[in-house]
């Protein structure tokens, strides 16, 4: 006993110089006090979420200067007959003598608009014309065509495909991935369906961690019992359904890293919540698993990414959708997503060390104006001041910069103070 009091004596001095060498541990308040702090939170989150459920605004119920389009989820018996109707009229085309082309609404920037009231980037009304009789589109209509026929075939036999095993079908026929990829997501625009729609999926990507069950093709899933590595996001959300949670908020990550020393310090038990991943760049599956999260389970989403231009990037794919994908954005955007950190504010309130800073190269100071300029980011006076300053110090820093502190003080102190104080845009 006497041997256990003396480590007791000798461990307790260590925690209070821990506590004194921590900038601004001191400043944390009793988890209680956070908690409290959090349960208001998501009780906001939950009314706005019935609020908007009740009146939802939708692009046909606004009077918008453009006439824009949206593709919608359908069955594959709806994806199939589309597909049928359309080769029809294309062999009355050539039976008549007139060859054959596709109508392809156009995916440029310049046939996208932002729409405040919707908060997220939308397709306009224009098309071009890709004619199998003409030098410079004979092979991207080839391409198209090809496209079609295998997802008439997935239809027929109802599977799923990933998007590597569809190119490898034709690999002489597409030459790169990005070709048949590129293709795929016109075929959508044309035949006015979902990506998800065509039964082809991107390769698992993301992971989930933390206080969510939900039922994969049938099999229940704890995610508090995954592991640290956490359950990897279905490729198909229509095989997910029967989620369930006590979180109190969605914790968005950009980095795997960050990820990582969250689920191993178990962060979601002592803040109730779901700790999310697309490590970097969202992909499909992750947008539609955090969308469907966000909806059913009425949660707040909070995000953790870098202070660069990328970040802010990444974070606003997922709320307001990516140019490249504006036509599906009503299915994958996720609405009232809130930037927690790490912020270029955060750099000198926190006093992140010099060495632990980056400064910005051209391409990054070029990124952070022109994102200055995109409507989504003035809407919010916030992003805009956090992005000016990035800007004018010409600095930036990875969510590991916190590091230099410990490689805890990311779930020790600056989470939980974030919290705490509100500290969100």
């Amino acid at each position: 006993m006497a041997d256990k009091k003396k480590k007791r004596r000798q461990t307790d001095p260590d925690s209070d110089s821990e506590s004194e060498t921590l900038p601004f541990k001191k400043l944390l308040k009793p988890d209680s006090t956070i908690l409290s702090t959090l349960k208001t939170l998501a009780t906001a989150s939950s009314t706005a979420g019935t609020s908007s459920a009740a009146n939802p605004i939708t692009l046909s119920s606004l009077s918008l200067s453009s006439t824009c389009r949206e593709v919608t989820d359908l069955p594959l018996s709806s994806v199939q007959s589309h597909i049928e109707t359309l080769a029809l009229s294309l062999a009355h085309s050539i039976l008549a003598g007139n060859g054959f082309s596709f109508s392809v609404p156009s995916r440029s920037s310049v046939n996208q608009l932002y729409v405040p009231e919707l908060d997220r980037i939308v397709l306009k009304h224009k098309t071009s014309t890709r004619p199998y009789a003409n030098v410079a589109t004979v092979r991207k209509t080839t391409i198209t065509t090809r496209i079609m026929q295998l997802v008439h075939q997935l239809c027929l036999k109802n599977i799923h495909v990933t998007k590597r095993d569809l190119f490898y079908t034709d690999v002489k026929l597409f030459q790169d991935q990005t070709q048949s990829d590129a293709v795929l997501d016109d075929v959508s625009t044309i035949l006015g369906c979902t990506r998800s729609s065509l039964n082809v999926v991107a390769a698992e990507k993301g992971v989930v961690v933390g206080r969510l069950i939900f039922s994969d093709n049938g099999d229940m899933i704890d995610c508090t019992k995954m592991g640290m590595g956490g359950k990897a996001i279905p490729p198909n959300i229509d095989r997910v359904g029967d989620m369930q949670s006590d979180a109190l908020f969605i914790l968005l990550v950009e980095k795997d890293a960050a990820y990582m020393r969250l689920a191993e310090d178990r962060f979601y038990n002592r803040f109730p919540c779901i700790i999310v991943t697309a490590k970097g760049q969202p992909d499909v599956a992750t947008r539609l698993f955090l969308r469907k999260m966000k909806l059913e389970l009425k949660l707040p989403v909070l995000a953790l990414v870098d202070s660069d231009p990328y970040g802010l990037k990444i974070l606003s794919v997922y709320g307001c959708g990516s140019k490249n994908m504006s036509y599906d954005s009503a299915n994958l955007t996720t609405p009232d997503i809130k930037w927690l950190g790490i912020r270029p504010s955060d750099l000198d309130k926190y006093k992140i060390p010099e060495q632990c800073r980056l400064p910005m190269t051209e391409q990054d100071i070029k990124t952070g104006k022109d994102l200055l300029e995109e409507d989504f980011v003035k809407k919010n006076p916030g992003w805009v001041e956090e992005l000016n300053i990035m800007v004018k110090t010409k600095q930036k820093a990875e969510i590991q910069a916190l590091s230099s502190f410990g490689f805890q003080y990311l779930s020790e102190v600056y989470l939980p103070l974030k919290l705490q104080q509100k500290d969100w845009l």
